[in-house]
């Protein structure tokens, strides 16, 4: 399992500590949140704080704008090292030209569903991705409750990227915890995005290796 722990929920007062203990532990990616306070009804780090996070972390940086327009910061992105470019199907008026935008900066390109959002508006798109990320909560808060009807919307997901012969991966983000993750996992998930359950753990580095084996 894929594991990208999410640094929204680390101690803001001690960002070099936290991405340290990332660092040394056995996850796979950084998962950055940047929200804008329009799209969605919080705002978290903006690019300075990118540019700060990269001089620090070691681990491919997943970054998930919840922002309206994020084609616009395509260049921000890359100039912050951004592995994955994670954009909200409901945010992008253009969605196809937006992922090839990406492609053309050399970042994976990554589209993001919404709880309410169906699956089957990824049909004309599912081949050109890296990776679909399905929010398992409604996106703007961590700490929030694990939507349980996401379950079927990842098997109906692996089902269109098996009909289709896409490589995309399938990410998820929300209430993910050891329970929450095996059920996941056994739907077809391939990447775990988890904050409040990693940091909140009395081992997080232990609790990201018991996520990664699942």
């Amino acid at each position: 399992m894929i594991l990208s722990p999410s640094l929204l929920a680390a101690d803001f007062g001690n960002l070099n500590r936290d991405i340290e203990m990332l660092n040394d532990s056995k996850s796979d990616w950084l998962h950055i949140d940047v929200m804008d306070g329009v799209f969605v009804p919080n705002i978290s780090f903006g690019f300075p704080i990118l540019k700060y996070i990269n001089k620090v972390n070691k681990k491919p940086l997943d970054v998930h704008l919840m922002i309206v327009q994020p084609e616009k910061f395509i260049n921000e992105l890359k100039e912050a090292n951004a592995r994955i470019m994670n954009v909200h199907y409901e945010a992008c008026t253009h969605i196809h030209r937006t992922i090839q935008q990406i492609k053309a900066a050399g970042m994976l390109p990554a589209v993001t569903l919404n709880p309410g959002t169906p699956i089957v508006l990824l049909k004309d798109i599912i081949q050109d991705l890296h990776m679909v990320l399905l929010m398992s909560v409604n996106p703007g808060f961590g700490g929030q409750q694990f939507i349980p009807h996401t379950i079927k919307k990842v098997i109906e997901l692996k089902q269109l990227i098996n009909e289709t012969g896409s490589k995309a991966l399938i990410e998820l983000d929300g209430g993910v915890n050891l329970e929450t993750g095996m059920l996941l996992k056994e739907a077809g998930a391939d990447a775990l995005v988890a904050g409040n359950s990693i940091f909140s753990a009395p081992n997080p580095t232990e609790y990201i290796h018991q996520l990664k084996v699942l």
